[in-house]
């Protein structure tokens, strides 16, 4: 740069005094021993080819500078190049780029060096590779350019597909239990490379990488029209948004897979979204959006002869009068479910309904039905290996043995719970057993252990913002006041 300044100027001036344009041009005059006066007019005549210096626009500014290293990729790597102009996420895994390309894995690694190497993508972590905006930009417009219409859909296809089953997947083990979904899945793509986490820890870190890239894609697939891969990641999405405590972007993906079901005129799945969106209201207090979702779910399972659905949405209802502190309206609703259920042969939704039962009971004060009702639950979850209905159940029991006196029961019942909450990742589900542990410690005339079973409950409660935090600060302050 001292020995040619002008061209040095030149040079930065065609790059618009950006980062990564200049890392980009430093990386040619490193590579190919030019002197900057020969770089310089490289680009001059580029920018004539490429029109740039007219644009008006941030890629277009740089485009001359990004076609110093695009040319020099072999097609296969140019082609993978442009698909991932497509990609809506932050960053992409080997596999995606595999699924969005249709290559193999091994294949859509070695490509994905190359690119990394001509300074068109960034390996910034083990495994994830992200472009910078304006490479993404420039991508998307060769792939506009370049890549027919219908090849441009079909590799947005095999990504959302991508990431639809893998999430399928990971939902499978987070709730091996759930409701069969099957029918509402189809085979994916041609060419698509879906990942297959074999453990629940591995699907939670999955998922948990992943989250952003998600919403990205479910966004993206919301305004491209691909309804089915809206309602689908949506609702394979559900699970791991509410256990981790990410109200908003529960809202926001049920609500968005309602709209995809209306859209795509299927009854089945419109009321499932309307149960799924009713949850995400309730847990957040939206109760009176909570009741009209339920009432729309259960007129379309009623229509469709859906007794197992039917069951459901009065299992919902009875969870909604509950934390509005109605439990006879929620008995009510709880007892329906437990004879849809028996009806239905649907045995987790029996040892669900047991427990709701029970759990009313106790509500009620009548903590020996509570204890009849959830010890048959357990007993049932148990069979089944239904981990998140089994953590729910300890929970129910821990309260009846608490209000019966019986504290040490009652401590051994929400250790139960604890132990099963943290192993599923349901971090509000943790924070609620932390506040009625800390209420049963209190009872033993423990205030020490009391108050950080409180305080760890309002730690998670207050990272989730969820309003449930008030009432346990509110216990924290009273041990704080007493002598």
């Amino acid at each position: 740069m001292a020995a040619e300044p002008e061209a040095a100027e030149a040079i930065i001036a065609a790059c618009a005094r950006l980062p990564l344009a200049l890392s980009i041009a430093a990386a040619r005059a490193q590579q190919s021993g030019f002197p900057l006066a020969t770089l310089a007019a490289e680009l001059g005549t580029a920018s004539q080819r490429f029109g740039v210096l007219d644009a008006g626009d941030a890629v277009g500014e740089v485009r001359t500078v990004f076609s110093w290293s695009y040319p020099a990729l072999t097609p296969p790597a140019a082609r993978l190049f442009r698909l991932l102009g497509l990609h809506p996420g932050p960053d992409t895994t080997v596999p995606a780029a595999a699924s969005l390309a249709g290559l193999t894995v091994d294949a859509a690694r070695r490509l994905l060096t190359e690119l990394t190497r001509a300074n068109l993508a960034a390996e910034y972590r083990p495994g994830r590779f992200t472009l910078h905006d304006l490479l993404r930009a420039y991508a998307a417009e060769l792939s506009d350019a370049t890549d027919p219409e219908p090849d441009r859909r079909a590799a947005t296809t095999r990504l959302l597909d991508h990431y639809t089953h893998t999430t399928h997947a990971a939902d499978e083990l987070l709730r091996p239990q759930s409701d069969p979904v099957d029918h509402l899945m189809t085979p994916p793509a041609v060419g698509v490379r879906p990942e297959r986490p074999t453990t629940h820890a591995a699907a939670l870190a999955w998922l948990t990488t992943e989250h952003p890239v998600l919403l990205a894609a479910l966004r993206h697939a919301a305004g491209a029209g691909f309804d089915a891969h809206v309602w689908r990641l949506g609702r394979a999405l559900d699970t791991f948004l509410d256990r981790q405590g990410h109200w908003h972007d529960r809202v926001e993906t049920c609500r968005a897979a309602l709209l995809a079901a209306e859209r795509l005129g299927d009854p089945v799945a419109q009321a499932v979204a309307h149960r799924f969106l009713a949850g995400a209201h309730t847990v957040v207090n939206r109760y009176a959006d909570a009741h009209a979702h339920l009432e729309h779910a259960l007129e379309l399972y009623v229509r469709g002869g859906d007794t197992e659905g039917e069951a459901r949405t009065h299992q919902n209802l009875a969870s909604l009068w509950d934390r509005q502190g109605e439990p006879r309206k929620a008995l009510e609703h709880s007892r329906r479910t437990l004879t849809l259920a028996r009806a239905a042969g649907h045995r987790r939704a029996q040892a669900d309904a047991l427990n709701a039962v029970g759990w009313c009971h106790a509500q009620l004060g009548e903590h020996g039905a509570a204890l009849a009702y959830c010890e048959r639950a357990l007993d049932l979850l148990q069979q089944l290996g239904d981990r998140a209905g089994e953590a729910a159940t300890w929970d129910s029991l821990g309260f009846a043995h608490h209000h019966l006196g019986q504290y040490g029961r009652a401590v051994q019942c929400y250790e139960r719970t604890l132990v099963l909450s943290r192993d599923l990742g349901d971090r509000w589900g943790e924070a609620d057993t932390l506040s009625r542990l800390g209420d049963t410690r209190d009872a033993l005339g423990d205030p020490t252990a009391a108050r950080s079973d409180w305080q760890r409950a309002l730690d998670i409660l207050t990272a989730l913002d969820h309003p449930d935090a008030t009432a346990v600060r509110a216990k924290l302050d009273r041990v704080i006041d007493l002598p």
